[in-house]
């Protein structure tokens, strides 16, 4: 179980890392200043088991794989939104952040609520009501279990 972070429509890669922090050597130097600009608390208040929720067209912007990368250093559990970017999506299944879309969960939860996500399966859980999201293929879950593409290929 962990805590929601909901975001808007169209949060683009440098809303999630801005571009000036890119300079910085490592993800772990990087993390503290996720989504910085639009909730300046997210880094430090996020736990790992943690999710993001947003709406449509998620990490839209440039194909820097800085910004799945720096969600999961902070532990984030998965995204899930109602759409997402292409370049994000395979940014992330490569570095192992699961990406889930769910197309109705948005609209009915709000951030802070407790959510559970059970991916095998294909559904998450808030205040006892059951969404149904996209169910990963076995193979895309096998990668994620790998920890992500390059990880799997390099197994």
């Amino acid at each position: 179980m962990g805590k929601i972070f909901k975001f808007h429509t169209d949060v683009d890669t440098d809303q999630i890392i801005a571009s000036q922090y890119l300079l910085f050597p490592t993800i772990d130097e990087m993390k503290s200043h996720t989504f910085e600009s639009l909730d300046a608390n997210f880094a430090s208040a996020v736990k790992p088991g943690d999710f993001v929720v947003a709406c449509e067209n998620f990490g839209c912007g440039s194909s820097r794989e800085q910004a799945p990368s720096v969600l999961k250093a902070l532990g984030v559990k998965a995204v899930i939104a109602k759409s997402f970017a292409r370049i994000f999506y395979r940014n992330s299944i490569n570095i192992g952040m699961p990406v889930i879309v769910c197309k109705d969960l948005y609209d009915n939860v709000e951030s802070g609520m407790d959510m559970e996500l059970d991916l095998s399966e294909g559904v998450a859980i808030v205040n006892g009501k059951t969404y149904t999201c996209t169910k990963l293929p076995e193979y895309m879950q096998g990668i994620l279990d790998q920890g992500g593409l390059i990880a799997s290929l390099n197994k």
